[in-house]
């Protein structure tokens, strides 16, 4: 039977388990990736490995999220981050180099490789034919340290691409059709492998458009053919060598396919509050617009800032919207700056913001209260543009651009003759923001400011255990329900004990204090709890507010994979019925908890009267870990 591409590189790249559906398998990591909100945490663990120097092919720290410097805490962890990055054969992306994943295509990225990163859109290698997780920070040290890394094996799905794009539509609009049919929890346990003639049509930037938003879907992860077009983007950046070809034999077989006629498409948006809540432009209609930003690790390539700067050229931005542009590299912003469209850019009256993720992540320009703001970002979960009642929708640039001169929603079709882009023959190359390892690491002294705090460790999982329900959830909880991002708090990120005041404050303004008071407790949630963000805060938070477990309908991977790591117990209930008949505050009792743990039976739950029993889907060597208090626990024990 004939392989898929992700088959083929997992098979490549296989050192434990067996590749069949759903059960754990070990993978040896080529590359790894870590930006500076996760980075902390993960070189933390990384040292408290103890291994001197990455066994990995190529591992970068970027400097790219928290870098508005308004007190002294970010710049300390750059100061950690680029230290322990020189000691231990780490390159370092610095502050100003680029978003971390539109820098690793350009400059580290390569067909057939493996690359886990602490970041949940590290599935954009996918857009060269890389098999690339995100993940959460200790996998990531983990895989530094010659790890392996471990996920259950995916289903495979196939989104055949059939056709041609008209002009103005673009692959926003492919993977916002593509999270219309599936939704954000359609690919949780699934690889999403694009297929079909119109894959040929779709330049590298575009593709990794797509697999940037597979994020959204809950996927696993993305992935493209490796093919022409791959192998001129790799010699348009100098790095024609590392180019293979890849593709998925006729007679592959996968678990679903889905179908996009991109000749059928129209410009579309996402609607608040999720990326999956998918409309055509001309049917939401003109809504008034106060903001538009651009950028992101979705839409920064070189590519996308082209063709905004030929709609802009000319022109003037709406003298009731806010304009903000964020080149996603320097590579980027280098050359518009020497062709001159960054001057089409700037008289036409945008904002020009640093190559970083910035309002993305709600680092600076939260929108006006209540306003509208459309965004070429990925995300437009409630309150993450840091204004809680702003209304997030994402679009293309093409759309974004448009909107911003009309100060209305518009469909770009609208403006006349689309203007043609073409891919450089050639990149400017210039990786002087790139610092690498030290030839000596005996003489670099890892710098550790007053912000930068240990890391909480689980406990031994006791016998039996007994405490209240201190949340009760609704379906889709992210990561920034969690842990709200922006620039207030995204400083604390190496500071948990600061950090955890905050936890859940926007879903339940009382629950960190009620965690506090009570020693910690059971969260109850609903389906897909978790999705967003790889932040493995959103499980080390409540490990040191004293959540023991949290019991819900279904999770999303990497934040499942967060709470095993930490020692918190990932309970679904088995009739899914039983999550009506508890309630926040009630006392709830796992009675032989370690016992079934152990064996592998479904645990015993006791709550508001009644009797149930809840899944605790694992595999043995995270079954060890939840045992041991958390993967470093289990680690120490193995390793004794």
């Amino acid at each position: 039977m004939g392989m898929t591409i992700a088959q083929k590189i997992l098979k490549a790249h296989l050192v434990d388990g067996e590749m069949a559906v759903g059960q754990e398998i070990g993978l040896r990591i080529d590359q790894t990736l870590t930006q500076d909100a996760t980075g902390t945490m993960a070189y933390l663990q990384f040292e408290a490995m103890g291994v001197d120097q990455v066994k990995t092919e190529r591992s970068v720290a970027y400097i790219d999220h928290n870098t508005l410097q308004s007190g002294f805490e970010n710049a300390d962890d750059h100061k950690y981050i680029g230290s322990v990055a020189k000691k231990h054969g780490i390159y370092y992306s610095k502050a100003g180099n680029g978003i971390c994943h539109q820098v690793h295509l350009e400059r580290f990225g390569a067909p057939g490789k493996t690359l886990i990163g602490s970041d949940s859109h590290t599935p954009t290698g996918g857009g060269i034919g890389m098999l690339a997780f995100g993940a959460g920070g200790l996998d990531v040290a983990v895989a530094m340290g010659g790890g392996a890394y471990y996920i259950p094996m995916p289903k495979m799905v196939k989104v055949y691409l059939n056709g041609k794009l008209r002009p103005w539509v673009s692959a926003k609009d492919i993977i916002l059709d593509v999270l219309r049919q599936m939704t954000v929890k359609g690919g949780v346990g699934k690889i999403i492998e694009y297929v079909g003639d119109g894959v040929k049509t779709l330049s590298v930037p575009e593709r990794a458009t797509i697999t940037n938003m597979g994020a959204e879907l809950g996927a696993t992860t993305s992935v493209f053919p490796s093919d022409e077009e791959t192998r001129r983007f790799l010699e348009a950046q100098g790095r024609g060598d590392v180019w293979v070809p890849l593709s998925s034999d006729p007679d592959a077989e996968y678990d679903e396919e889905y179908t996009v006629d991109l000749s059928m498409l129209e410009p579309q948006a996402a609607k608040p509050h999720m990326p999956d809540n998918v409309q055509k432009v001309t049917e939401i209609g003109p809504i008034k617009v106060n903001q538009c930003c651009i950028g992101s690790c979705t839409n920064s390539s070189y590519y996308d800032m082209m063709k905004v700067a030929a709609i802009l050229k000319g022109k003037t931005v709406h003298p009731d919207v806010s304009l903000t542009i964020s080149p996603g590299s320097k590579q980027v912003f280098d050359m518009l700056a020497k062709n001159g469209a960054l001057s089409d850019i700037i008289s036409a009256g945008a904002r020009i913001l640093e190559c970083a993720c910035g309002p993305c992540i709600g680092m600076g320009q939260s929108p006006e209260s209540g306003g509208v703001s459309l965004r070429t970002f990925n995300r437009n979960f409630e309150g993450r543009s840091g204004t809680q009642d702003a209304q997030i929708y994402l679009v293309s640039p093409e759309v974004a651009a448009a909107s911003a001169l009309t100060g209305v929603l518009t469909d770009p079709r609208t403006l006349g003759e689309m203007p043609a882009i073409e891919m450089p023959e050639h990149f400017d190359v210039n990786d002087n923001l790139i610092v690498k390892p030290a030839e000596d690491p005996s003489a670099v002294e890892v710098v550790r400011g007053p912000n930068i705090k240990p890391f909480p460790l689980g406990q031994t999982l006791e016998a039996s255990y007994t405490g209240k329900i201190v949340l009760k959830t609704d379906d889709n909880i992210t990561t920034d329900h969690i842990l709200p991002a922006g620039a207030k708090l995204l400083p604390y990120r190496s500071n948990v004990p600061y950090y955890s005041s905050y936890c859940f404050i926007n879903v339940d303004p009382e629950f960190p204090q009620r965690c506090k008071a009570q020693g910690g407790g059971i969260i109850v949630g609903g389906a897909n709890y978790g999705q967003g963000s790889s932040r493995e805060h959103a499980a080390l938070v409540p490990l040191y507010l004293g959540v023991k477990a949290v019991l819900c309908k279904s999770f999303a991977r990497i934040h499942k994979a967060n709470l095993v790591n930490s020692g918190i117990l990932p309970l679904t209930f088995a009739d899914p019925a039983d999550y009506d008949a508890v309630g926040l505050a009630d006392e709830i009792t796992l009675p032989h908890v370690r016992e079934e743990i152990e064996s592998g039976a479904q645990v015993t739950v006791q709550c508001g009267g009644r009797t149930f029993k809840a899944d605790c889907e694992v595999s043995d060597r995270q079954r060890g870990a939840l045992l041991a208090g958390g993967t470093l626990n289990f680690a120490k024990q193995q390793n004794a």
